[in-house]
């Protein structure tokens, strides 16, 4: 059975899309069985993605990172580490017992005699009252953090799990502890609540699929064969992922399990709609059942393979960062869509071929079972967008439009010049997390800052031996804007003998700086940027010239990966929006039309960012963006689309071949356009539902996502592509095909 692509008989494009849905339905039974037996034994045999997520600080930042090559070296010159990522607080608003104070202090004690052979990972203690007065603290006498010292390379669980498990067992009710917080168990509940909360965010997207594939044909049958191919090509990937990292060597974030569950189902689905739509509109003509599937498959199985090569491209270009973050989310979400594409375009078709018109049940009628028109547009709709679309088309209508549509995206990404970037762990978890309660008592004991204090390192012959010098240098880090307070060699603190702040053999000195910001937040980076910048110059005017200096801590890491991401964007974007344009250029045949199309989704993008940084920075008063949101949204909806674009426009250029450019707008770009919507609210509903995790990245790229998905589909695909089509008419097509042009009447 010869099925060439309407508009490109003959042609080797057309005589392979034929060969292709041919094969697929000829062997239907097998191409099920297929995948099938792919996902139960990639189930059964290929590791889980549990067992390749980063345990430590090298799933965030390679160990190359000059804070956390600084923070080895500290531990080398001094034996144990400064930095106490984990923390244990006690806080009693009336005031903390004097046994409640000495109890700590008698428990670092022990830690650096070694009495405590069950802690694990403590190397030592650091603990720190608010009585002392070394800090500028919000009470007095009502606190005490005690700063746990571990290697930076331990497991982030095996820490936390010792932390809770040594408070546990050597703190008392009376001593009003609260619980154990700071960056490390942050980071932990985070991933605990991404995989509570991961089975809800599938069950609902799988729920809301099913109800839009329902309302969109009219049928209870055709959600079954949606969540059928979305669900094993899930399995497929969520493994096949497992596998990427661990040749790549690259641990997979918590982060990106939820964020490829969205990715997945959505454009399975978008990609079965489109193949569902052909299928009901070949069986509507009164075709068979196997030639109706194959005539699908040849008019959307080419449009469906480009589409999704420019999205898994697209995304892919995230592998041009140094980021270690993006270089995990690039190819997990490359090998979804490419394992999206896969199953699409082979497993849709053959069971379109199994089942037949019985998708549409029950809304079939007539002798043969027909599909109804339920969902699809009648005569007088029809008739209703042709004449929409011929005004669109004049000149003078299409003008004002697509600059309303310009002005307002150009308006709403105004605000992106205000972003800020930051990488919150603990401000980010629910109100009422343990992590964030414990975190909410010790700031208000102490400084916002104090969960992650940021560690000076001095190296130099003697430098022990000059406390005034160090004493100087100390000062001028407590003058400094957006430092709560320091600890300078040289002050004594209760349990802290030699070896804590100036090393045993006197070469080298250290500072413990306690911010006046969240650590891993926007304010608290500027601040540690400008202690770095400064820092030669501070040297200097204590009378440490020539003296080797470093930073380490939390906030320096977090400024390193937000400087690495922001020095990252324009390679991503370059990288991002060339693959697109190329891929668009190629598909199409022409430059003219791939520059506007590919700019009016950028702008489109770049709306929805700003409308992000207005609603979380300025309504909600978060201090900035978390870091990887706008780049992974940015990458994701530039490349959807795209993928849009090719639906669209190609239905368009497939039209003008025989009607010319402006009667084929006003036949195609309605048709494409029902179907475009039907698939991006599916997807934009997707990613919406990804706010379901109570973790503020996640609400973040819950919004920005869908918003990003509804303005390319509703505002850009209805409104802009026919009037961007209509004011550069002919030469849309250049240097390929010039199309005729209708004129008006």
């Amino acid at each position: 059975m010869s099925v060439p692509a309407p508009g490109t008989e003959g042609s080797p494009a057309g005589r392979l899309a034929a060969r292709y849905a041919r094969v697929v339905v000829r062997f239907r039974y097998l191409v099920v069985g297929f995948w099938v037996t792919a996902a139960a034994v990639s189930w059964f045999v290929l590791p889980d993605v549990s067992q390749t997520r980063g345990g430590g600080i090298e799933g965030l930042v390679p160990l190359d990172t000059p804070a956390v090559q600084m923070e080895r070296r500290a531990v080398e010159l001094f034996d144990f580490p400064l930095l106490g990522r984990t923390v244990i607080v006690q806080h009693d608003p009336a005031g903390l017992s004097p046994y409640a104070q000495a109890e700590p202090v008698a428990l670092a004690m022990g830690l650096l005699r070694g009495q405590f052979e069950e802690a694990g990972p403590i190397l030592g203690a650091l603990p720190l009252s608010n009585s002392l007065g070394l800090l500028e603290s919000n009470e007095r006498g009502t606190g005490v953090v005690t700063y746990l010292l571990m290697p930076p390379t331990a497991g982030f669980a095996y820490q936390m799990e010792a932390a809770e498990r040594f408070a546990e067992r050597h703190l008392e009710p009376d001593d009003a502890y609260v619980g154990v917080t700071g960056s490390v168990p942050a980071r932990v509940e985070q991933q605990r609540i991404v995989e509570r909360y991961l089975p809800l965010v599938e069950l609902a997207t799988v729920t809301v699929i099913a109800l839009i594939v329902c309302v969109t044909f009219g049928s209870v049958a055709a959600p079954l064969l949606a969540l059928l191919v979305s669900g094993l090509a899930f399995v497929l990937t969520i493994r096949l992922a497992a596998v990427a990292a661990r040749l790549l060597g690259v641990p997979m974030p918590a982060e990106l399990e939820p964020l490829l569950v969205a990715l997945q189902l959505g454009i399975v689905t978008d990609y079965v709609i489109f193949f569902l739509s052909g299928l009901r509109a070949r069986l509507a003509e009164g075709r068979p059942r196997l030639e109706a599937a194959c005539r699908s498959a040849v008019q959307f199985g080419p449009i469906v393979a480009v589409a999704g090569v420019t999205v898994a491209a697209g995304t892919a270009s995230l592998l041009v960062t140094r980021s270690q973050l993006f270089r995990a989310f690039g190819p997990g979400m490359a090998l979804a869509v490419l394992v999206a594409l896969l199953v699409a375009i082979t497993l849709v078709p053959a069971l379109m071929a199994i089942v037949g018109r019985w998708l549409f049940w029950p809304f079939l009628h007539g002798r043969y079972g027909v599909p109804r028109t339920a969902g699809r547009a009648g005569p007088a709709d029809r008739a209703r967008e042709s004449r929409i679309m011929r005004v669109l088309t004049r000149r003078g209508p299409a003008a004002v439009v697509a600059s309303a549509c310009i002005l307002a995206l150009v308006l709403a990404a105004l605000p992106i010049g205000k972003m800020r970037l930051g990488l919150d762990f603990v401000g980010s978890l629910p109100a009422g997390d343990p992590v964030r309660r414990a975190a909410v008592a010790a700031q208000q004991a102490f400084a916002p800052g104090i969960l992650s204090p940021t560690v000076v390192l001095l190296e130099g012959d003697g430098i022990a031996e000059r406390p005034t010098e160090l004493a100087k240098l100390g000062d001028r880090f407590r003058r400094l804007p957006g430092v709560a307070g320091v600890i300078a060699p040289g002050e004594r603190l209760p349990a802290v003998e030699a070896g804590i702040l100036l090393s045993r053999e006197r070469h080298a000195a250290r500072y413990l700086i306690i911010l006046d910001d969240e650590p891993l937040g926007a304010a608290a980076i500027k601040t540690v940027n400008r202690l770095q910048d400064r820092l030669p110059e501070m040297l200097a005017q204590s009378g440490l010239g020539g003296v080797r200096a470093g930073v380490a801590g939390d906030t320096a890491i977090a400024a390193h990966i937000v400087a690495e991401t922001t020095n990252d964007l324009v390679r991503i974007s370059v990288a991002a929006i060339l693959v697109n344009l190329l891929v668009l250029v190629v598909f199409l045949r022409a430059l003219v039309a791939p520059l506007y199309l590919l700019a009016s989704s950028v702008l489109s993008v770049a709306a929805s960012l700003g409308l992000a940084v207005h609603l979380f920075q300025t309504v909600f008063g978060h201090a900035g963006l978390t870091f990887y949101v706008p780049f992974a949204a940015g990458v994701l909806l530039v490349a959807l689309g795209s993928d849009y674009n090719i639906f669209g426009i190609g239905h368009v250029w497939k039209e003008a071949r025989n009607l010319g450019l402006r009667r084929a707008i006003i036949v195609a770009v309605p048709q494409s356009t029902r179907a475009i919507t039907a698939a991006g609210v599916t997807l934009a509903a997707s990613f919406g539902l990804l706010a379901i995790v109570p973790l503020r990245p996640f609400h973040e790229l819950a919004f920005a996502m869908a918003l990003g998905i509804l303005l390319d589909v509703i505002v850009v695909r209805s409104l802009m592509l026919p009037t961007l089509l209509g004011l550069v008419r002919r030469i849309s097509g250049w240097p390929g095909r010039t199309f005729g042009w209708e004129p008006d009447r």
